[in-house]
């Protein structure tokens, strides 16, 4: 028997048994006191209060199956799998019909990775339970070990199960659209959907599934039909109208998106989500005043909302305002330090205000971070060379050419640095790829190294390599 908060028997026992420990006075509960006491803490994540009353409910009903259970619960919780084990051995000597040892021994054998033995454990209780209502449980319970074999297929037919029990088992609803999703059936999800809306017409969570599914196809007239549907059946679904915003965006429509996103300020709290898409609506509508007043009211919501942050940033790199855009994307990077896209975004603000050596790490960061793109490599190789540090950037080119082999930029800037360093040979070699590659690119040797025009030995290569 699981108590609400309202009951008085349920608040009567808590209440005596939180004053028990203050006065330290050992008082007695029955066995199924404790059972909702213990339940209680664990619902809360009071661990440390759930094994005092299991102590004390075992020191008082050492018998008691249901709460040898909850000590299989807690040696679970601290990985203690061989304590489980045992004690769950002698309740399955004791009680060899009890659903719920069978339930405890699959939670061990799923924390070990066993997961198709938690499934034949799972399948036991299925068959020896007596009371239907908890077959719901336990279809859920082995919907979830097929997921985490990435069986989707098993999977979503158990979570189709616990629909057939109760069509408003919203989470295995969510769990069965996860299936498809990730099966990449989108087809057959919308199928279903359809077919479940069939028989319950008035399911604004199928109606927002079935939404997002058509909004994931690109077909967004069925989309926003789906997400009006989702609000016909409750007007007071935040993430309907959001995703109705969403799909006007798609259409251009946005004013409406706007009004839609304005619906959930009202309806709930303010969501930085809908702030900044506001935001982006009036951007698209270049309404730039209104557009930076969502901004910033989206950072203010949320300060640490890093997309808060780039919006402003890319507001001002558009006005050329780079003081300005280099101060905000400051505060993106100090919240998502591993994201290329920012570090590339503050290099070439620093590169645009000739922070060179800001520049140089911003664009070393990007190369750290996995961002190979040819620009990156070549605009760092360009800082290096305006700060003089010819061997850096030689470094870096030779870097880049690993990923980029036989390209002419890269070549006549590797000509360019070993004539500088007066490493004839390979200045020579690099310029004789670079000119078969792409003679096109010449112009980068006498705007990056224009004092290598006056050498005499340099024009002399230079002539021979284009004779040759």
């Amino acid at each position: 028997m699981e108590f609400g908060h309202e009951d008085e028997h349920y608040n009567l026992s808590l209440n005596k048994f939180e004053s028990m420990l203050k006065t330290n006075n050992v008082l007695f509960f029955d066995s199924e006191e404790f059972e909702n006491i213990i339940h209680h803490y664990l619902e809360l994540g009071k661990v440390g209060l759930a094994k005092k009353a299991l102590k004390l409910g075992l020191e008082q009903h050492p018998a008691s199956v249901n709460l040898q259970l909850f000590q299989v619960e807690m040696y679970v919780m601290t990985d203690d799998f061989d304590k489980a084990n045992k004690l769950l051995d002698k309740l399955y000597e004791l009680e060899p019909n009890n659903e719920e040892i069978f339930i405890q021994k699959a939670n061990v054998l799923s924390k070990q990775d066993e997961h198709l033995k938690a499934i034949d454990a799972l399948k036991i209780a299925l068959q020896i339970t007596d009371a239907p209502e908890e077959n719901i449980d336990l279809y859920g319970l082995i919907g979830m070990e097929y997921l985490f074999l990435d069986d989707y297929d098993n999977a979503r037919h158990y979570f189709t199960q616990c629909i057939a029990l109760d069509p408003e088992d919203y989470s295995a609803l969510y769990n069965i659209i996860y299936c498809y999703d990730f099966a990449e059936k989108s087809e057959e999800a919308i199928i279903f959907l359809n077919t479940y809306l069939d028989q319950n017409p008035y399911s604004e969570v199928a109606w927002h599934q079935l939404g997002r599914q058509y909004f994931n196809k690109k077909a967004y007239v069925k989309a926003l039909a789906a997400f009006d549907f989702a609000i016909i059946s409750d007007d007071t679904f935040v993430g309907a109208y959001l995703e109705k915003g969403k799909v006007l965006e798609k259409q251009r429509k946005y004013l409406e998106a706007i009004e839609n996103y304005k619906f959930t300020l009202a309806l709930d709290e303010p969501s930085s989500f809908a702030l900044l898409r506001i935001g982006h609506c009036y951007q698209k509508m270049e309404q730039n005043d209104l557009a930076l007043h969502y901004f910033y009211k989206t950072v203010h919501e949320d300060p640490l909302l890093d997309k808060g942050w780039i919006a402003i940033t890319k507001y001002y790199i558009k006005l050329k305002n780079y003081q300005k855009a280099l101060y905000y994307i400051n505060k993106a990077v100090n919240i998502d330090s591993e994201n290329v896209f920012y570090w590339k975004v503050y290099a070439q603000i620093n590169h645009r205000l000739k922070f060179y050596e800001e520049a140089e790490r911003g664009y070393k960061r990007t190369l750290e971070l996995g961002n190979y793109e040819i620009e990156t490599w070549i605009a760092r190789a360009d800082i290096l060379i305006q700060l003089g540090e010819y061997e850096a950037s030689v470094y870096n080119l030779e870097q880049a050419a690993e990923f980029y082999p036989e390209n002419a930029e890269i070549n006549f800037r590797m000509a360019g640095l070993f004539f500088t360093l007066s490493d004839f040979y390979k200045g020579e070699y690099h310029f004789n790829n670079a000119i078969k590659e792409n003679a096109d690119y010449q112009f980068i040797l006498d705007e990056l190294f224009p004092n290598l025009s006056n050498n005499p030995l340099i024009r002399d290569i230079i002539s021979k390599t284009k004779k040759a």
